[in-house]
C-alpha cells in the first residue's frame, strides 16, 4: 500500500518480496549489467539491490513502485562500484601487476553501443541506461535518480549527442 510520504509515484503494489523479486529480478539485473558492463558485477549490484529491499520491506514495499526504488539503488551502486573499481585498478597498476578484465561476450554492435554507455559520465549512462534499457518514462527516470524531468532529458541528451559521435566514428 503506497503512503503519501512514498518517494515514487507509479502503480501500486501490493505483492510479497517473493513475487515482486521474480517479477523485477530479470529488468534489474539487465540495468545492473548495463551500467557495470559485467555479469558478475550486475548480478552483485542487483543481489545488494533486492536485500536493501528485503530488509527494509516493510517500508518499500508500501511504495507505490518499488522496482524503481530498487533500480536507484542499482544505479547508486553502479556509481559508487565503478569508483571503487577504479581506485583499485590504479593502486594495481602502481604496483605493476595490471591485469585485464574479461568482459562477457556482446555482439559487436551491443557491446560497442553499451561500452559507450559505459564511458559516458555516470549520470548520463544511468539516465540512457533506465531509459532505453528499461523503458521507464523521463519523470520515471527522474524519480528513480532523484532529479528534475529536465536535468534527465538534459542528461539524455548530452548521452545521445556524445553517443552518436562516439558510435559513428568520432573519439573521445
Amino acid at each position: 500500500m503506497a503512503t503519501e510520504d512514498s518517494p515514487i509515484g507509479g502503480e501500486t503494489f501490493v505483492d510479497d518480496f517473493d513475487t515482486f523479486y521474480r517479477r523485477e529480478r530479470r529488468a534489474v539485473v539487465a540495468l545492473a549489467y548495463a551500467l557495470s558492463g559485467s555479469r558478475a558485477a550486475a548480478d552483485d549490484l542487483a543481489q545488494e539491490a533486492f536485500l536493501a529491499a528485503y530488509r527494509r520491506w516493510d517500508v518499500v514495499g508500501g511504495y507505490d513502485d518499488p522496482g524503481a526504488w530498487v533500480r536507484r539503488v542499482v544505479s547508486n551502486g553502479s556509481v559508487s562500484r565503478w569508483r571503487k573499481t577504479r581506485s583499485e585498478a590504479k593502486a594495481v597498476l602502481l604496483l605493476g601487476a595490471g591485469r585485464q578484465h574479461h568482459v562477457p561476450a556482446l555482439s559487436a554492435e551491443s557491446h560497442d553501443v553499451w561500452a559507450a554507455v559505459r564511458k559516458l559520465p555516470k549520470r548520463q549512462a544511468q539516465c540512457i541506461a533506465l531509459h532505453y534499457l528499461d523503458g521507464r518514462s523521463v519523470r520515471e527516470v527522474g524519480e528513480i535518480l532523484e532529479c528534475s524531468e529536465g536535468t534527465v532529458k538534459t542528461h539524455l541528451s548530452r548521452g545521445r549527442e556524445t553517443l552518436a559521435f562516439k558510435l559513428e566514428g568520432g573519439r573521445e
